[in-house]
């Protein structure tokens, strides 16, 4: 059945699929800015990069509390949302935020100004404060493709393959970001690790469209829906193409040009917001009932 057949009965109750909507393009925006944040100090802190950490820690503190809010009908009461850690992705999520900001902010200012109170580079306390906010900070690369997997009612979400993107898609922005803060000899040093990364990327995104096409009648419609409709040129133009074929190929033929390293990152911001758009976009909910035609047990 095309995409052409399909039934999206809306807000009628009519039998069909029907789009998810409480997560829109506001969301898409905070999750962008949370794996891209959390991206970059992760990976400027494995690199020694006190401005990439500094910068990966304002997009993380600044966009996502602010995109998050902006979806939310009562901010007011935005708090609420930690209460439950053992039972929400969100609220575990939102104690790991807290606890990047806590204590990336600290290790920051030891590494800033800790010599000036007794604080030596070598110190256990600073050991301490990078583990604990690289823990929290991968749990917050994480944490929003365990929150969307757990969405059962939503097929093409239900998968393994949600965290799995969230970390690749994290680590490949913060790779090609910290390339450009980086100079010249020590962003070349990286070329082969985010070429491995988008390779990543590619299979992933292989994976999703495998195990959606062949998955259950949800699954499936999602995927139509991003290979057969108005979606289609966004994802192999922006997600695909931009993000990550011309950013391969750039790496392959000029990995040392300066003008090279900043179209990739731009190429590979601009695929990974289409990506985060888009897959709120495409997901439907499983329908209550069967549309297939009744067949009796002698046909």
């Amino acid at each position: 059945m095309s995409i052409e057949n399909k039934v999206f009965s809306g807000d009628t109750l009519k039998v069909g699929y029907r789009f998810q909507r409480h997560w829109d393009n506001s969301m898409a925006y905070a999750f962008f800015c949370a794996e891209l944040g959390a991206g970059l100090y992760f990976v400027s802190m494995l690199l020694g990069s006190m401005i990439g950490m500094i910068a990966g820690l304002v997009v993380v503190s600044t966009g996502k509390p602010y995109f998050h809010l902006a979806h939310m009908g009562v901010p007011g009461k935005s708090w609420r949302a930690m209460l439950r850690p053992d039972r929400s992705w969100i609220s575990r999520g939102l104690w790991a935020l807290a606890g990047m900001v806590a204590f990336s902010v600290l290790y920051l200012l030891c590494l800033a100004f800790g010599e000036q109170f007794g604080i030596r580079p070598d110190s256990a306390l600073l050991w301490v404060l990078q583990i604990l906010s690289g823990a929290f900070t991968l749990a917050v690369m994480v944490y929003q493709g365990f929150a969307m997997s757990h969405s059962s009612a939503i097929a093409i979400w239900s998968s393994a393959i949600m965290p799995m993107a969230s970390l690749l898609y994290s680590l490949v922005v913060g790779v090609a970001v910290v390339r450009v803060l980086l100079p010249a000899p020590q962003a070349a040093a990286l070329t082969g690790s985010l070429e491995l990364l988008l390779l990543g990327l590619a299979v992933m995104h292989l994976m999703l469209l495998h195990s959606g096409w062949h998955g259950s009648p949800g699954a499936r419609t999602s995927i139509e829906l991003l290979l057969q409709t108005l979606y289609a040129k966004w994802f192999w133009g922006a997600v695909v193409a931009a993000g990550i074929v011309l950013p391969a190929l750039l790496l392959w033929f000029a990995p040392s040009s300066a003008a090279v390293t900043v179209i990739v990152a731009v190429g590979i911001l601009a695929g990974f917001m289409a990506w985060r758009i888009l897959i709120f976009k495409i997901g439907v909910y499983e329908p209550i009932m069967s549309m297939n035609p009744f067949r009796s047990a002698n046909t």
